[in-house]
Order: structure tokens, then C-alpha cells, then sequence
């Protein structure tokens, strides 16, 4: 499995600006085939810190995931507002095991 970790800071008005281009991401994004989880979350102590979490099964689901046109409408709402990716990279991981 690949997981997916981003960071992004988001200037004022940004994540209103992009919501719903957001809700459309995280819709078509977890519908694709080999996507295991998608999310994004804002920082409790940073509101204009974005973090995206996504699960994928393989390298082949992820590298499909940004040919699909909603990554490009994505981006191009992205291209309109004040949003810098401060951090981004992926990890190989197992499956994981339960901790409770």
C-alpha cells in the first residue's frame, strides 16, 4: 500500500473559495478503483494548514489517480486561490495491524 502524506498552508479565504472543488475531489478520488482512503483535515491550532491523507493499493492506483480529470479541475481551482504544498511525499506500508 502507498500512503500519501501533503501539507499545504492556505491563505485567506482560500478553503472557502475551493470547498466545494474539495468535496468533488474527495468523491470522485475515493471511487476510484485501488483508492483505500482519501481525506483532508484543517489544523486545530492552524486554521489555514491543510493536511491530505490518502491510502492507495499500489503505485499503478495512484499514478492513474492523476491522469483523471477531477485532479485536473482540482488543480485548476488550486491555481485560483492563495494555496502553497509546503510538504509532500509518499511511503510504501503494509496493511497495518489494529491497535486496540
Amino acid at each position: 500500500m502507498l500512503i500519501v502524506l501533503a501539507e499545504a498552508t492556505m491563505g485567506e479565504g482560500a478553503l472557502d473559495k475551493t470547498r466545494a472543488a474539495m468535496a468533488t475531489m474527495l468523491e470522485a478520488s475515493r471511487a476510484e478503483e485501488g483508492c483505500v482512503s482519501y481525506a483532508y483535515a484543517i489544523d486545530v491550532l492552524d486554521p489555514s494548514k491543510l493536511h491530505i491523507v490518502e491510502k492507495w493499493v499500489d503505485e499503478a492506483a495512484l499514478a492513474f489517480h492523476f491522469q483523471t480529470p477531477h485532479m485536473a479541475a482540482f488543480q485548476g481551482a488550486l491555481a485560483s486561490v492563495d494555496v502553497k504544498i509546503t510538504e509532500l511525499a509518499k511511503y510504501q506500508a503494509d496493511d497495518g495491524s489494529p491497535m486496540m
